[in-house]
């Protein structure tokens, strides 16, 4: 071995261990490994890891690295592991006087070392290192509280930043996040097979979007005279009353392509997306002009802005102001919007130049009730005996959404009898099914409650048939629907009530005390029930009204007072005389009622008979079993 140079033989155990290592590492780097090995070996170089990383680089370089000799080397200084993870052995270094040696002078073996040394160090320092014989034995060194924490939150950072940016590239790109309207092939709809023809009882609407359909047919005969067909149209109206069939009735009479929108559809989470939504659904009409825009519930949208609103609930509005009437406006679209909450839109949106015809779609009146029962039924079979005039009648305030209900349920009514039509008894089960609820079939009265339910409705049936006034009786039934135990139906003769006499209120007063007088006729004050809470509930709201809206109290006079609030707002003198003459109203109409039950208290016994047999009556059996009445001579002479 070369004699090595006199700084190589100092000891450096005396230093820091980072001074230590520092030597070593000079004297690597001045490419003087050999003093880095024969300190190493000799013990003068510390028992740090970081110096047995330096004593490692010597080796190679001097191409003495052996794995045998390596382990004993490790293995005598009582060091085992990689950096970082170093593991000094137990046992107990040499004298000092040891390490003052020469360098010529090996290091004794370290006796009772538990890695290395004793007996088996020779074995172990022939057996490969990382073998059975010459394990490798590592310590981890658990992190800190403030490394774990630091690693946790880079964790949540760089998941939170992967899951953001991936959610961005889906709504700019992918199918699902961009949604239905800002599809890369959003194409309108062609070839609607709805026509006007197929729309029953909204005549007036139709009227008012014919118009549009000639606009879209010819557009130059519009504009020859510089004349402009208003750019957005408002369907307004309750649920149900066919705006959206209107719209779909317009693009197929003008053959023109149509685009359905929601209002909802353009909201999302991310700000900016809904504008954007309105900008391609506008570019792509644009492209496919002239067509049809409909944009179905248009309030969520549209709604009317507040000061306080967050910007971005503003962008979609703003965005869809500007392509209805911006600086460049769109040419041959035309705009039709539907909602049954005209009030809550923005002004500017409802403004002259944007949606600035309103078209009022309402519930169809008698006529339109039937002529919308005549297009439901040319699919579904009828019974000679369904006189649709009158379930015309029997359906006031019904939408053509709950006519077109009222026929399915029939059908499913009939079809689970085995029938093969549908009969006038399947729609008055349908129509009493939705107006008053299912039928209670298991519904357990005992005899004495269906007996005094047949005379309270027999009550208010013969008080309706002898009251001048009151509507013809179309059927009486004690068949327990909902929570009523029983019904008396009276039908309009012809149209619907629009505007009503104060004989005729007097006359429904005079039926809402019917059911009560007879119960006290038949069975004594003592055993009246609460079975006419809702009828007195009725009547009290209808003498209400008489006094306080319609004016027609005699001493009162006619004047309205605003009592909806319980007449808060009027004083304790009005409110006295107005309660005053309600009381009075209803005192007279029970007066009326108990007069006329005592003279047909004959017809009162033979009508609660027939019901507890028959369970329902018509009013034509009514009026054949107990007289024709005033009713039924009004029917019979018109």
């Amino acid at each position: 071995m070369p004699r090595l140079p006199s700084h190589a033989r100092v000891d450096l155990l005396p230093l820091a261990p980072h001074r230590q290592v520092a030597h070593l590492r000079s004297l690597n780097e001045a490419g003087n490994p050999d003093a880095v090995i024969q300190l190493y070996e000799s013990g003068r170089a510390g028992a740090a890891a970081a110096s047995l990383g330096e004593y490692v680089k010597a080796l190679v370089r001097t191409d003495r690295l052996d794995a045998g000799a390596l382990a004993a080397s490790i293995g005598g200084r009582g060091i085992v592991g990689g950096a970082g993870n170093a593991v000094r052995a137990p046992a107990p270094l040499p004298p000092p006087p040891y390490w003052g040696a020469s360098a010529a002078q090996p290091p004794p073996p370290m006796v009772g070392s538990s890695f290395f040394g004793g007996a088996g160090a020779a074995a172990a320092s022939a057996a490969p290192l990382g073998s059975a014989a010459n394990p490798l034995v590592t310590a981890a060194a658990e992190p800190t509280a403030r490394a774990q924490l630091w690693r946790t939150l880079r964790t949540l950072g760089l998941a939170f930043v992967l899951v953001s940016g991936a959610g961005a590239l889906m709504d700019e790109r992918g199918p699902l996040g961009r949604g239905v309207l800002n599809a890369p092939d959003l194409r309108p709809t062609t070839g609607s097979p709805v026509r006007f023809d197929d729309i029953k009882g909204v005549d007036e609407a139709k009227g008012e979007l014919e118009e549009v359909v000639a606009y879209l047919k010819d557009p130059a005969r519009f504009t020859a005279l510089g004349g402009k067909l208003p750019r957005g149209l408002l369907l307004v109206g309750p649920p149900g009353t066919g705006k959206t069939m209107l719209a779909k009735a317009v693009a197929g009479e003008a053959g023109v392509p149509f685009f359905y929108a929601s209002g909802s559809e353009f909201e999302e989470m991310f700000v900016g997306v809904g504008a954007r939504r309105v900008r391609d659904l506008f570019a792509a009409a644009k492209k496919a002009a002239p067509c049809i825009v409909f944009i179905d519930e248009i309030d969520a949208i549209g709604g009317a802005r507040n000061p306080k609103d967050q910007q971005y609930m503003k962008m979609t509005l703003n965005q869809l102001l500007v392509e209805l009437d911006g600086f460049k406006p769109a040419t041959g679209v035309i705009v039709v919007a539907a909602t049954n909450f005209p009030a809550s839109l923005d002004k500017a949106l409802i403004r002259p130049g944007r949606f600035d015809r309103h078209v009022i779609v309402p519930n169809p009146d008698v006529k339109g009730r039937e002529a919308i029962l005549e297009a439901k039924f040319r699919e579904v079979p009828r019974a000679k005996d369904v006189d649709l005039a009158v379930t015309a009648r029997g359906t006031p305030g019904f939408s053509g959404a709950d006519l077109a209900n009222l026929v399915n349920l029939a059908a499913l009514d009939a079809a689970r009898a085995g029938g093969k039509t549908v009969s006038m008894a399947n729609l008055e089960a349908a129509r009493d099914r939705i107006i008053m609820g299912a039928e209670r079939k298991s519904a357990a009265l005992s005899t004495a409650n269906r007996r005094l339910t047949a005379y309270h409705e027999g009550g208010h049936a013969l008080v309706a048939l002898h009251t001048d006034g009151a509507h013809p009786l179309h059927k009486a039934t004690i068949v327990p629907r909902g929570l009523s135990l029983g019904s008396v139906t009276q039908l309009p003769e012809t149209d619907d009530e629009t505007s009503v006499s104060r004989r005729q209120l007097l006359a429904k007063l005079d039926v809402c005390m019917g059911g009560r007088v007879a119960e006290e006729l038949i069975f004594g004050e003592g055993e009246v029930t609460t079975g006419a809470s809702s009828d007195l509930e009725q009547a009290t709201r209808l003498a209400r009204a008489m006094v306080t809206k319609f004016g027609m109290s005699p001493i009162l006079g006619a004047v309205s007072i605003p009592y909806d609030d319980g007449g808060a707002m009027v004083s304790p003198e009005t409110r006295a005389a107005v309660e005053a003459e309600t009381r009075a109203l209803l005192a007279s109409a029970y007066a009326r009622a108990r007069l006329l039950l005592t003279a047909h208290e004959a017809d009162l016994h033979r009508l609660a008979r027939e019901l507890l047999d028959k369970e329902t009556l018509t009013g034509a059996q009514i009026r054949e079993l107990v007289g024709g009445g005033v009713g039924g001579r009004k029917k019979a002479a018109g």
